[in-house]
């Protein structure tokens, strides 16, 4: 699916980016999505299959296409594009796909989308104050997290940079680093608990493995 084409006089479109392995993809990540298009504005989220998560064992990864799959069916019929892209312009970290999108999609204002358990373990990603000086984040609170995710040392650095829940849809405004708290009805929902509840979930989706016509690609 190709990306979409502005003029020179067109809106700046509002994307919010859900990084991660998808392993498997489920209703939380689609909870976690529409909730922060409502919050923040937001035109579409993009998940970006990550090819492979430095920060996660390689033992019980199911196979990319095969992640994609499953986050294709579960953002059928919401306004979630899932791509390959990083797997694409070859980005193993964070740090590099927030640089280079903005170069790829100059008429895209991009907000970076994270759990609250994502947050707790930010100062472990490879150059995360890059991150944080390249996109604002919105982290979203996930139960059992919020504590860790308060004490980590990434909110630490980024305290001062927290901005008012009330001001969300604004965040194209805001000076780097900037970081907003989203509070939704928490989605207990994980993929290692599915993945304990089934461990050859992937199976389901051999058949529907995305080609390379229809993968959901964001062309630049």
């Amino acid at each position: 699916m190709g990306g979409p084409r502005h003029g020179a006089g067109a809106p700046l479109k509002r994307i919010g980016l859900l990084g991660g392995s998808f392993n498997p993809a489920h209703k939380g990540h689609r909870k976690l999505s529409i909730h922060a298009i409502r919050a923040l504005g937001l035109d579409e989220v993009w998940w970006l299959v990550s090819p492979g998560n430095p920060l996660k064992d390689k033992a019980g990864m199911a196979p990319f296409k095969l992640r994609m799959a499953s986050a294709q069916r579960m953002a059928r019929h919401a306004p979630i594009r899932v791509s390959d892209i990083e797997k694409r312009i070859k980005t193993r970290y964070t740090a590099d796909t927030v640089r280079k999108l903005p170069r790829l999609f100059p008429q895209h204002r991009f907000i970076w989308l994270m759990g609250a358990d994502n947050l707790a373990q930010f100062h472990k990603w490879e150059r995360w104050r890059d991150i944080a000086e390249q996109v604002p984040i919105a982290v979203i609170a996930r139960p059992g997290y919020d504590r860790d995710a308060h004490a980590s040392p990434a909110m630490g650095w980024l305290r001062r940079a927290v901005w008012p829940a009330g001001q969300a849809k604004n965040w194209t405004r805001w000076r780097l680093p900037a970081l907003v708290l989203l509070r939704f009805r928490p989605d207990p929902t994980s993929a290692t608990s599915l993945r304990a509840a089934d461990p050859a979930w992937h199976r389901r989706y051999v058949a529907s493995s995305p080609s390379q016509h229809h993968t959901g690609l964001l062309q630049p």
